[in-house]
């Protein structure tokens, strides 16, 4: 059923729009048609004297539906709804409108609100301009009504920075005229527009308002400081810098002559790649916690109040520490007194780094710090509701942990462990155990990281899945289920070929941090060595024995890494790998690490490759990327996940691969299978097996056909 606004007229002549498209009333072409045709309707009525705007649910609008964005409306007319509607019949009308806010009021629903003479909200309101998210900028008149109403300065942050601001805070800074109470709210917006009527407020018609401007010097420089800005933090992005031109345009030559630009710029944007790529991710994201045969058997996720950790090293104490964040109270398990000490000042540490990103306020520590309890023995254990299991990758150890668990744990509770390399089938035969056994690996540091891999085993219950699944929510964690238990996560099997093949051409002469710059230029949050400092030399180490156990020819052997790591480089936590680190976390390039480089080069047996030497940036992103892409299609060929879009949400959040691209599998696609396969063909006839493509890709390079199983939903 598609969504429409409804018309109430009142006995004091106040008409009532009501924006209807449950649950978040989401703007559409047939939704912004009805409203029109009310609007028209109320203000041709006599007996109407004003007209407030709401949404249905205590809901005004979440904007316009995303499914549209890539595609051409029904009505492709520049300016069809920003001009002919939004400004020159409800903004331009002769009887005051106001927009009654509660709920979300994003995108083209705070766009409505802004174009009305007055907005009234409740407290807990939302609102804020998210387009650029997508790849494509405010349309419906936004990057010209929001500087007049709060100044150019905030409306910058605002639309740049996707910021949602609350009711309150919209009130503080002009947005909105008054807050009222969620029950009081439109009946506040009537009496409003009934003193608008009466010459009691004033009738403003926000797209033509100057006092809230800066002066046009002042407003110049904030622009090209944002331009200069913007192309510092995302050079491969263009839609920014346009929404900039934009509302550049409004300040030089007019708001009216800027909505044109406005509305052509809209229609170029939403046909890019960027956008494609974007709105592909939006819907990825939401659909990681879609597991068919899990999520659609009706479940419903258990109460998990109490956590046990096992292990207070770098991990357990980043584990303890998003746990407590969370609100979840914890008891930290450690062999002797001196190593639970040195656990819970890890989690000081990490609360109070917390505290100076402004994630966390200081007054909140003590409180959050008191929810973890360190204890040296299994007793307390008895009211846990689930353990984590989170020492050293060492399958004997672990072995007796679990079995120590079955004594204390009640039978109700989850084990789980945050092995990343380990097979959990190993870690318990008991089969009182298995059904609620369960891998729950955080890529990198817990407390850091926004991703949750949950691993399931054969014998791991539904129930228990769905239970993670809202652990994670809770937790503000993306979740990528694993359906299929092997050794390594996704995110390890895909981020080891992006060390591999990095280091495969360190060593036959390609610059280290040439390849770094051309990652992190290509988009990554890091370029492979950066990444590998972050993820610690002791996690790789790990990750090298396993996959050269379980993994033959793919494997690549690096002497770099071991040289590296026996003179006693070990990574962003010591300090000092291939970058030297300082208590910031500010880095510069080690220069150590070119001795441990000719060492390497001195004694290996490939020589300098001056063709490689040669490689552009470009063919250097190739060469590291298109592995980690095979990497990808193995985890497809053995039905790891359950979805490619898994992946693609994986590679963003775990791997730091650039989400405006869509994903190492999206974009693999965009650049096309075939090609692909012959160039990992002709390096793994030059340069080893570790290149070799496989079936998974072959096949598709041969019926060129997608690697994904469904590309977007645009």
């Amino acid at each position: 059923m598609e969504g429409k606004t409804y018309l109430e007229i009142g006995a004091d002549g106040v008409a009532i729009i009501t924006i209807n498209n449950p649950p978040l009333n989401l703007l559409s072409a047939h939704v912004m048609l009805s409203l029109k045709e009310n609007t028209e309707l109320a203000l041709q009525r006599d007996d109407v004297k004003a007209i407030v705007i709401t949404g249905s649910n205590r809901k005004f609008s979440g904007g316009f539906d995303v499914t549209a964005f890539g595609n051409k409306g029904k009505h492709g007319k520049f300016g069809f709804f920003s001009i002919d509607f939004i400004t020159d019949i409800l903004e331009a009308a002769g009887k005051p409108l106001v927009a009654a806010i509660d709920g979300p009021a994003l995108g083209g629903g705070l766009e409505i609100a802004l174009a009305c003479h007055a907005r009234i909200s409740t407290s807990s309101a939302v609102l804020g301009l998210p387009e650029l998210r997508y790849g494509i900028l405010p349309g419906f008149g936004g990057t010209q009504r929001l500087p007049r109403l709060v100044g150019l300065r905030k409306a910058l942050e605002m639309i740049l920075k996707s910021k949602f601001v609350n009711g309150q805070d919209a009130q503080g800074m002009g947005l909105v005229d008054a807050i009222s109470s969620a029950d009081e709210l439109v009946t506040v917006a009537c009496h409003w527009a009934k003193d608008i009527l009466a010459q009691r407020r004033p009738w403003t018609v926000s797209l033509y308002r100057t006092d809230r401007l800066e002066p046009l010097p002042e407003a110049k420089m904030m622009l090209e400081h944002a331009r200069v800005k913007s192309k510092k933090q995302s050079p491969n992005l263009k839609h920014p810098l346009v929404c900039i031109d934009v509302m550049e345009e409004g300040l030089i030559r007019g708001p009216r002559a800027a909505l044109w630009k406005e509305s052509e710029a809209l229609s170029e944007l939403r046909q890019s790649d960027t956008c494609r790529s974007l709105v592909y991710y939006f819907f990825a994201r939401q659909r990681t916690s879609k597991v068919p045969g899990i999520t659609d058997m009706g479940l419903k996720p258990r109460k998990v109040n109490t956590f046990a950790v096992v292990g207070g090293g770098i991990m357990g104490s980043s584990i303890v520490t998003a746990l407590i964040v969370s609100n979840y109270r914890v008891i930290l398990k450690e062999m002797d007194e001196k190593a639970l000490l040195a656990g819970i000042e890890r989690v000081k540490v990490n609360l109070q780094d917390h505290v100076k990103k402004g994630k966390l306020a200081e007054a909140k520590l003590d409180k959050i710090l008191s929810r973890c309890k360190g204890v040296l023995h299994y007793e307390d254990f008895r009211e846990a509701d689930m353990v984590i299991e989170a020492v050293g990758e060492n399958i004997y150890l672990k072995q007796r942990i679990f079995a120590e668990l079955e004594s204390y744990c009640p039978p109700h509770c989850i084990l789980a462990s945050s092995s990343s390399m380990i097979n959990l089938n190993l870690i318990s035969e008991r089969k009182e155990l298995q059904n609620r056994i369960v891998g729950t690996h955080f890529f990198g540091q817990a407390h850091l990281l926004p991703i949750l891999e949950i691993v399931r085993t054969e014998k791991t219950s539904p129930q228990v899945i769905v239970d993670l699944l809202a652990i994670g929510k809770k937790m503000e964690k993306i979740p990528i289920v694993i359906i299929h238990n092997s050794t390594g996560s996704v995110m390890n099997r895909m981020f080891f070929p992006y060390s591999q093949a990095a280091m495969a051409l360190v060593e036959r002469g390609v610059d280290l941090y040439q390849i770094d710059r051309a990652a992190e230029a290509f988009g990554m949050t890091m370029g492979p060595f950066r990444m590998i400092d972050f993820v610690g030399f002791e996690v790789l180490t790990a990750m090298k024995v396993q996959f050269s156990k379980n993994f033959g020819e793919r494997f690549n052997e690096s002497k770099l890494f071991s040289v590296m790591h026996k003179g006693n480089q070990a990574g962003e936590t010591t300090l000092k790998g291939f970058y030297i680190y300082d208590r910031d976390s500010k880095f510069i390039p080690n220069p150590d690490t070119m001795t441990f480089v000719n060492k390497v080069k001195s004694a290996s047996c490939f020589g300098v490759d001056y063709e490689l030497m040669k490689l552009s940036d470009e063919e250097i992103v190739e060469m590291i990327l298109f592995p980690v892409v095979n990497a990808a299609c193995f985890l497809l060929e053995e039905k790891v996940v359950v979805k490619a879009s898994d992946l693609d949400v994986a590679s963003v959040m775990g791997l730091g691969f650039p989400e405006y691209r869509g994903g190492i599998v999206f974009w693999a696609d965009t650049i096309g299978p075939k090609h692909m396969h012959s160039k990992l063909e002709k390096w793994s006839e030059t340069y080893g097996a570790f290149f070799k493509p496989c079936a998974y890709l072959a096949e598709r390079a041969s019926k060129r056909t997608s690697l994904g199983q469904a590309k977007s939903r645009l």
